[in-house]
Parts: C-alpha cells; sequence; structure tokens
C-alpha cells in the first residue's frame, strides 16, 4: 500500500521525501553518502546542523565532567603543576616563597570544581567554532580548490551531520580516559604510550593517529563530494591535507611556545 502526500504529486518531484531527523542523525555513521545526497536534494535546513552541533556540546560537557571527576586526572595535572615550578626554582628563575604562592593561586583555579567549569564552557563554545570553521573551510575547498561555489549554509548542514562523529568520539574518549587514567587516551597509536608527555614531540606525533579523527576527515570529504560532485579521493586529499597543515602549525606552535618558557 503505497501512501498519497497530500500536497499532491506535484509537490514532491521538487521536494523528495526526507527521513526523520533520527534516521539522518544515525545513518551518518553506517551510510553518510545517502544522508548527504538527501542533504543536496533537499530544501535547507536549520536541524541538521543545530542539532548535532549541540549534542556535540552536551558530549563535551559529559566528557569533561566523566574526566575531571577522576582523582587520579586530577592529580595528574596538579603534579605537572608542580613539575614546571620546580623547574622554574632550578633555574632560578622563581623563589620557593614564589612557588609556593603560585601554586596556592593555581589551586584555586584548578581544582575538581573549576577544571569542570572550565571543561564544560570549552566544550561548549568550542563545538560552535569548530563546527563554523569547517564548515567555511569545506565552503573554501569548493570554491578554490574544486572551482565549484556552494551555498555556506549547506556546507553547515554537512559540516553538521559530520559532527555525528565527534559526538562518538568525544564518549569514546571518555571512556578510555576513565579505563587507562590517561588524560590524553584516545583510540590511536597513542594508546601505546605508558607515560604521555605533552612536551614530547613522538607522542604529539603519536597522537594524530587517532581512528576517530580519520573517520570524521572521511565523512567530511564524503559530504563535500556529494555537494560538488568531485570524486571522494579527490576531496579527501583536499580535506586532509588542510588537516595536517592546520595539525602541524598548531603542535608546532605549542612545542615552540613550551621551549621558550622552559627557558
Amino acid at each position: 500500500n503505497m501512501k498519497t502526500n497530500p500536497l499532491g504529486s506535484d509537490a514532491t518531484e521538487p521536494n523528495p521525501p526526507r527521513t526523520p531527523l533520527c534516521s539522518r542523525l544515525l545513518n551518518v555513521f553506517a551510510a553518510p553518502g545517502e544522508v548527504f545526497e538527501e542533504v543536496k536534494a533537499g530544501k535547507p535546513s536549520v536541524v541538521n546542523w543545530l542539532v548535532p552541533v549541540l549534542l556535540l556540546a552536551v558530549a563535551g560537557m559529559f566528557s569533561a565532567l566523566v574526566i575531571f571527576s577522576q582523582p587520579e586526572i586530577v592529580q595528574t595535572i596538579h603534579e605537572q603543576q608542580q613539575r614546571a615550578f620546580d623547574k622554574q626554582v632550578a633555574a632560578g628563575k622563581m623563589t620557593q616563597a614564589q612557588v609556593d604562592q603560585a601554586a596556592t593561586m593555581a589551586e584555586k583555579f584548578s581544582g575538581p570544581t573549576m577544571m569542570k567549569v572550565y571543561g564544560c564552557m570549552g566544550a561548549t563554545v568550542g563545538s560552535f567554532l569548530s563546527l563554523f570553521w569547517w564548515a567555511f573551510l569545506l565552503w573554501l575547498i569548493a570554491r578554490w580548490f574544486l572551482k565549484v561555489p556552494l551555498d555556506y549554509m549547506k556546507v553547515l548542514e554537512i559540516a553538521g551531520l559530520a559532527a555525528m562523529i565527534a559526538v562518538l568520539a568525544a564518549v569514546v574518549k571518555s571512556l578510555l580516559v576513565v579505563v587507562t587514567g590517561n588524560l590524553y587516551a584516545a583510540p590511536g597509536l597513542v594508546l601505546l604510550v605508558k607515560h604521555f608527555d605533552p612536551r614530547n614531540p613522538v607522542h604529539n606525533l603519536l597522537a594524530l593517529f587517532n581512528v576517530m579523527t580519520f573517520w570524521l576527515l572521511a565523512v567530511r570529504s564524503i559530504g563535500l563530494a556529494k555537494l560538488t560532485g568531485a570524486k571522494v579521493v579527490k576531496t579527501a586529499v583536499a580535506v586532509f591535507g588542510i588537516w595536517i597543515v592546520m595539525t602541524g602549525l598548531t603542535v608546532g606552535f605549542s612545542l615552540a611556545m613550551q621551549a621558550v618558557f622552559a627557558k
């Protein structure tokens, strides 16, 4: 038995039937190409990006609350702070009295409660910034690399739906941190590092090989390919390439700043 559309057959041609939002969100994991084909053919929809980014913010807040509720994680952070202070004393840049005063101030702003607050705030703001930034990058790739002008809001829908992978990634990371007691735990090569040192270039390199990150980039590539009509291989080269450049600059800057402050 076929259901009839109350709007008539004429209305169905330009606007093909849309699957429920829940189905679109879940199908991103199993059949992203089909989801993005539907987005391309359908009318603009705010929920395609708003709901995923809200879920990402909630997942990020959940992750912050879970991670900073682990005593060993908080202890590790405090130990890292203390080692940094000890180096300053050993280098003659701070007196023990100054270190004690700085440690007291740090304790006020780096306790479990404040860490949870900062983590929740960062997750919320970061979710929205990341979404709009990546939508802009995909739009830029389409315009300048693929030579296909796209509507930014349509690209935003693709980036939003792809963010469902990031939602799962936040949950997976939370579980790994709880199980391993390692703040830097993630589903990738970093799990081979027993004691992660953020100042170690090799450890930072291993942290980049994250299964969830590669999955997310692949889904973004598929979405961009569907919107532009380009081959997935071509969009993947651009998407992965720009991620490599941005990640390299970020890690390089972080290591440079650590080297400066270590002197």
